[in-house]
């Protein structure tokens, strides 16, 4: 009896082991994350390489300050939950058309645009921060955020 009841405790404390191992597995975030994306067939500069543990920890920054809901309100969020690629809705690659044949866009439909809608992002909350500290130390430039590569 004490045999069975050894066997089905280790049994269990096995099986809740490695399910928590894959959960625990699937909500890490990695440190840092390099901002490409397939539906970009070539990018004209670098990549970015997305810091996530120094803006989510070092700067203690609420998720939802970059992950958004269809209106542009900050989702609930707590580290490791799913969260779609920002590709998701801001579906067109790159930046909107420009010149003087390129079609008058609102700025909902301004968004669209992948590049555009990471670009306003980034560099508003880069703008505000250096603002508030005094500081130049977060990057607002092309050269800033996309380094010569090689």
């Amino acid at each position: 009896m004490k045999k069975k009841l050894f066997l089905l405790a280790s049994a269990l404390f096995f099986v809740s082991f490695f399910i928590s191992a894959s959960l625990f597995a699937d909500s890490t975030v990695e440190d840092v994350i390099k901002m490409e994306n397939k539906a970009y067939t070539e990018h004209k500069k670098s990549t970015c390489e997305f810091q996530h543990k120094k803006h989510a920890e070092e700067r203690d920054l609420k998720c939802g300050i970059c992950h958004h809901d269809d209106k542009g309100e900050p989702l609930e969020l707590k580290m490791g939950d799913d969260v779609q690629n920002c590709i998701a809705c801001h579906n067109k690659p790159g930046e909107k058309p420009k010149g003087k044949d390129a079609p008058k866009l609102t700025p909902a439909q301004k968004l669209e645009y992948h590049a555009e809608a990471m670009h306003k992002k980034c560099k508003k909350c880069h703008k505000t921060y250096n603002k508030k500290n005094n500081t130049k130390a977060a990057p607002t430039t092309c050269k800033g955020c996309h380094p010569k590569a090689g």
